[in-house]
């Protein structure tokens, strides 16, 4: 039989303490119902007691609707040795589930609390027979345990002795600084279970060294029970072993354990999370980064029409993502046929050199180029005027100190002319609200704007060019346009004036 371990998501806790993170009441409360409901986890680490107002409101919220789901202990909070402060912060909360935070190592109990050990587990005592008259139930981290065990191995095992007669469900191990190799989480893990068999053991990975994920591993393969996680490995320094890797590589690489993560969700948590949290996701991180399912090389794509020679088993559509065959200097034949496949379009071999060496020119001028950019190639290498149908004629943009920015807009598709002026929050927006009144009037639709971000080169004056890159959504498929020019908000037109046409 697979043996099943558990998967505790401490995004919401650990992984806001990433530098310069928040997550707002109604993040938190998204967030945690995606974790439970979409991406199955078993358990989420929610809050520290006792940090804010905001805090204690968060947890109420969330508290309330696990309740409505029967998800109450599934919601944890990070507690402290305070005489019952924190228990009666988790009270007004409606939390029911503690996790303690402790000390691992002789280090830290030494020269942080300067407490012995006996005091120590006699405090620690106390805390857990008063959650226990509350109803609540109790797990325990052993900070800094892994230089515990490196350094104090009789302190953590003295500890843990004790721990063994208290009313716990969980003993929470973290290597809090992240110093941790493979081999020494192994054997130390393996060494504590065996040794305390009927205990449950979490193990909670940082990723200072870039070893989170293999740690994860070793910790899986030791026996552990359980595991923390976080969503694009967000946490304090170099973060937490990331989710999505740590998913990936546990459901193939072994075998006899089984976790109910879903993994078609990873992806659309992770992009929430960045827009939560304003930290970007590296193009090329595992699994969730915009670039990891792209081919750039043209052999890679002749590779994979050739009997899926580059494929793995890590297929985009496990992760709800597709494959991507990216145009550049290292283009070949096989990338561009394979993106003019998905826009529907068929060139003669003639016509595919042609066009395969502008886009090898612009790559080498370091221009970027999308699968969106190649009807505007098409049309320029073969002198057809076919493909733009749209064009922004003209345009007056209004912004006065005390009024609304406004705009009146001249339009023309596919030779009729159309006129609007509209008011918003900005120029664009009025752009926007002037171009939503002419297509609604020719009841149709336009795409929603999902991302919009603007590049200007480092140590650039005033008058450099600016490129603004829209990211678009319309019936479940995403593209990009883009545009460039001076002004940012014409830059951001000429991205629209593209979109117009693209759909």
């Amino acid at each position: 039989m697979r043996r099943s371990i558990e998967i505790m998501d401490t995004t919401l806790r650990d992984g806001e303490q990433t530098s310069g993170v928040s997550f707002s009441v109604s993040e938190k409360l998204t967030l945690a119902k995606l974790l439970l409901d979409d991406l199955k986890v078993d358990r989420i680490e929610v809050a520290s007691a006792r940090v804010s107002d905001g805090e204690l409101e968060s947890v109420k919220q969330i508290t309330a609707w696990a309740t409505s789901k029967q998800y109450l202990e599934k919601v944890e909070v990070l507690t402290f040795v305070d005489g019952g402060v924190s228990l009666d912060w988790m009270e007004n909360a409606g939390a029911k589930t503690q996790n303690l935070l402790t000390k691992g190592s002789l280090n830290h109990l030494t020269y942080q609390l300067k407490k012995t050990p006996q005091q120590h587990f006699e405090e620690i005592a106390a805390v857990f027979a008063s959650a226990e008259k509350k109803g609540f139930n109790s797990n325990i981290y052993l900070e800094d345990w892994s230089n515990g065990m490196r350094n104090s191995k009789d302190y953590v095992f003295q500890f843990l002795d004790f721990l063994s007669t208290q009313p716990i469900k969980r003993i929470l191990l973290p290597d809090t600084l992240g110093i941790l190799t493979h081999t020494e989480t192994y054997s130390f893990l393996a060494e504590i279970i065996q040794r305390y068999p009927k205990i449950h053991f979490d193990f909670h990975g940082h990723n200072d060294y870039d070893l989170g994920v293999a740690n994860a591993m070793e910790a899986v393969k030791a026996g552990c029970h359980g595991l923390h996680l976080t969503i694009n490995g967000m946490g304090e320094r170099a973060g937490n072993a990331p989710m999505a890797s740590a998913i990936a590589a546990i459901n193939d690489f072994l075998p006899e354990v089984e976790i109910g993560v879903n993994e078609s969700a990873l992806y659309k948590i992770s992009k929430l999370v960045s827009a939560f949290s304003g930290i970007g996701i590296p193009s090329n991180k595992p699994i969730v980064g915009d670039s990891v399912f792209t081919q750039t090389a043209g052999i890679h794509a002749d590779g994979d029409n050739k009997n899926n020679l580059y494929f793995s088993d890590l297929m985009p559509e496990r992760f709800g993502r597709k494959r991507k065959y990216a145009l550049g200097k290292m283009s070949g034949k096989a990338n561009i046929q394979k993106n003019l496949q998905e826009l529907g379009l068929t060139l003669n071999d003639d016509e595919l050199k042609k066009v395969t060496a502008r886009i090898i020119e612009l790559g080498d001028k370091k221009e970027r180029v999308t699968k969106d950019d190649l009807p505007y190639i098409i049309s320029d290498v073969l002198n057809t005027d076919f493909l733009q149908k749209v064009f922004v004629k003209s345009y007056v943009l209004t912004h006065s100190k005390g009024l609304r920015p406004s705009t009146t807009l001249s339009l023309e598709i596919e030779g009729k002319t159309f006129e609007e002026n509209a008011c918003g929050d900005g120029q664009y927006d009025a752009f926007m609200n002037a171009l939503h009144k002419i297509y609604n009037a020719r009841k149709k639709a336009l795409p929603k704007l999902i991302d919009y971000s603007v590049r200007i080169p480092p140590g650039s004056s005033s008058d450099a060019l600016c490129e603004t890159i829209i990211t678009w959504e319309t019936e479940g498929r995403e593209f990009i346009s883009r545009g460039l020019d001076s002004d940012q908000t014409v830059s951001a037109i000429k991205a629209t004036e593209k979109m117009l046409n693209i759909i």
